[in-house]
């Protein structure tokens, strides 16, 4: 496993929970009951699967090594593990925020730092 995962966000979204100090997840996470990140490996499928033709996003670095039991690695996809968090994101265990959109065609694109 590894130490960091990612989690693509609605700017709006998490704007909104930096002044709440956590984030509870998008809709979709609320829905499952808890939130869905990807490693490195998995992030580009995640964007074209699930973000694309969308703009004013953020892609969230989390340290995993915050988390204790409340962060589970359950297959998804074809088997693949992936980071769940069944607890609300604490703005502080994300490391890096960084700009971005996904194309219409699921290309994950970056917004350069200002």
């Amino acid at each position: 496993m590894t130490d960091v995962a990612y989690k693509i966000v609605d700017a709006a979204e998490w704007r909104a929970a930096v002044a709440e100090g956590r984030y509870d997840g998008a809709p979709v996470d609320i829905a499952d009951g808890y939130i869905h990140m990807s490693t490195q490996a998995q992030l580009a499928e995640t964007a074209r699967r699930h973000f694309a033709g969308r703009g004013d996003l953020l892609l969230l670095t989390v340290d995993l090594n915050q988390f204790g039991d409340d962060l589970i690695w359950e297959p998804s996809r074809g088997g693949d593990l992936f980071p769940h968090l069944y607890a609300p994101l604490p703005v502080a265990a994300v490391t890096a925020s960084r700009a971005m959109s996904v194309t219409a065609d699921g290309e994950m694109t970056f917004e350069d730092a200002q």
